[in-house]
């Protein structure tokens, strides 16, 4: 299954800079139709058209877009999920078999551990045994580590430059292929996270920030620090013109362009 591994990581991570432009267009089987996602064809359109690496979305997403859909776009289904914000407790379960993500023909199946939670052993015995299914078949997994918990009574802080070092790291030694996790706040520390990661590092865009000019700057910061790209949503396709956003981040992450490049784009100070 080597052969089907390695295609599909290539479809991924443009071989000619090892770098790669994700849109994480899953939000709706949590919060519903947010924004763009009321119309998945726009937007899939949307990231087609300026050049996306691959997006990371759901079944239903895919199925009310297919024709909007690129031989070059790759698909990251997500795989784990069950829980919405009507009342659900942020538990992952493994709502989709790998074995559907190579029928809907993606290139990966993604998968989330949130280490340090109180459900920990059951959400790492859950996806290394997929990790080890995917892999049977010839799919690599994205798998996005997200930190929890607390050290000496205090609560753990979701962008801890040490516990994402340690998840990042761990997700690795489960057998993932890719990492999706948060930036660390600085240059210096993600360097550490990557430095103890011997598989590529995408950064998560994470909850909606009203500063452009900082998503870019975190973008820009996590690739000189050896990040292989991005994996971001809302910050993305909730800005009023998503289309300069999408230019921006393949700028940045692509053309290595300056923050103020991208800024310029935008339009923003």
């Amino acid at each position: 299954m080597r052969s089907g591994m390695v295609l599909r990581t290539n479809a991924l991570i443009d071989k000619k800079d090892g770098r790669s432009v994700v849109i994480a267009l899953d939000h709706a089987a949590i919060a519903g139709p947010l924004g763009p996602l009321e119309e998945p064809g726009r937007i899939i359109t949307m990231c087609v058209e300026h050049g996306v690496d691959a997006i990371l979305t759901t079944k239903g997403f895919v199925d009310n877009s297919l024709d909007s859909w690129d031989r070059g776009t790759a698909l990251i289904l997500r795989l784990t999920g069950g829980f919405t914000v009507l009342g659900g407790r942020f538990e992952e379960e493994m709502v989709v078999q790998p074995q559907t993500a190579l029928a809907y023909g993606a290139s990966y199946g993604a998968i989330t551990v949130k280490f340090g939670h109180e459900l920990e052993g059951k959400f790492i015995k859950q996806a290394s045994l997929a990790i080890d299914e995917c892999h049977a078949m010839g799919l690599p997994v994205l798998l996005e580590v997200m930190v929890k918990g607390s050290r000496n009574g205090q609560k753990i802080a979701a962008d801890d430059p040490e516990a994402i070092r340690m998840a990042a790291r761990m997700g690795a030694e489960l057998g993932a292929d890719v990492i999706k996790t948060q930036y660390t706040g600085s240059i210096r520390s993600f360097e550490n996270v990557v430095a103890g990661c011997p598989v590529p590092i995408l950064m998560l865009g994470g909850a909606k920030t009203d500063s452009v000019r900082q998503v870019f700057q975190e973008i820009h910061d996590s690739l000189e620090a050896g990040g292989c790209g991005i994996a971001m949503g809302r910050n993305i396709w909730e800005h009023e013109h998503v289309e300069l956003m999408l230019q921006a981040v393949n700028g940045l992450v692509h053309h290595h362009w300056s923050v103020a490049q991208a800024c310029d784009t935008v339009g923003v100070s």
